[in-house]
């Protein structure tokens, strides 16, 4: 049995699957052999095959929910410039930290993102998701002003302050893709 998939090669180190709307992407170290590449998609073929359902189920509900209109990205992004910030100001010193420019972005991939200077980026489309979830997400940028990594130590303090942030991020991973599709950001 084969199965088709785009490969990518990188100065990685291992080698990784992706299902996306386009299909089964590999993503490999620029000389492991072929053969390996596709024994190891092949090891994983259950894997690959529950996570395409999965994407199937998470786009027949974005179609189900229609696509967000051009009115409705304007009306989250205001909504998230108004409440996004008020969650950081009411976050920022129970972790103890101070922080710079907070930004709204449409962004393809992630939620949030903290720079080494201090600014915090958000995803507009949190918006569409349960009030605690966008709290995790503020908690989790918030706490990289202490850690600038996904260490235990960074994760202990996220769970410190936000002791629910695991329940919270699932809903994110189980439901994201879902909203990057209704504002027609991902395929």
């Amino acid at each position: 049995m084969k199965m088709e998939y785009s490969l990518v090669r990188s100065r990685r180190k291992t080698l990784s699957l992706e299902i996306t709307s386009e299909g089964l992407i590999a993503r490999a170290p620029l000389r492991m052999p072929k053969k390996e590449i596709d024994a190891f998609i092949l090891s994983h073929a259950d894997w690959i095959r529950k996570h395409e359902l999965k994407l199937e189920k998470q786009q027949k509900a974005a179609r189900s929910q229609g696509l967000l209109t051009d009115e409705e990205i304007r009306r989250l992004k205001r909504e998230a410039k108004r409440v996004i910030p008020e969650r950081v100001a009411y976050y920022a010193p129970k972790i103890g930290v101070s922080y710079g420019r907070i930004s709204i972005r449409a962004q393809k991939t992630k939620w949030g993102s903290c720079s080494a200077e201090g600014n915090l980026n958000f995803n507009y489309l949190l918006m569409l998701a349960p009030p605690e979830v966008l709290d995790s997400v503020v908690v989790h940028e918030l706490c990289h002003r202490k850690e600038m990594n996904h260490s235990p130590r960074f994760y202990a303090e996220v769970l410190r302050v936000f002791p629910e942030y695991k329940k919270h991020y699932r809903w994110l991973k189980d439901n994201g893709n879902v909203l990057h599709q209704r504002a027609g950001l991902r395929g």
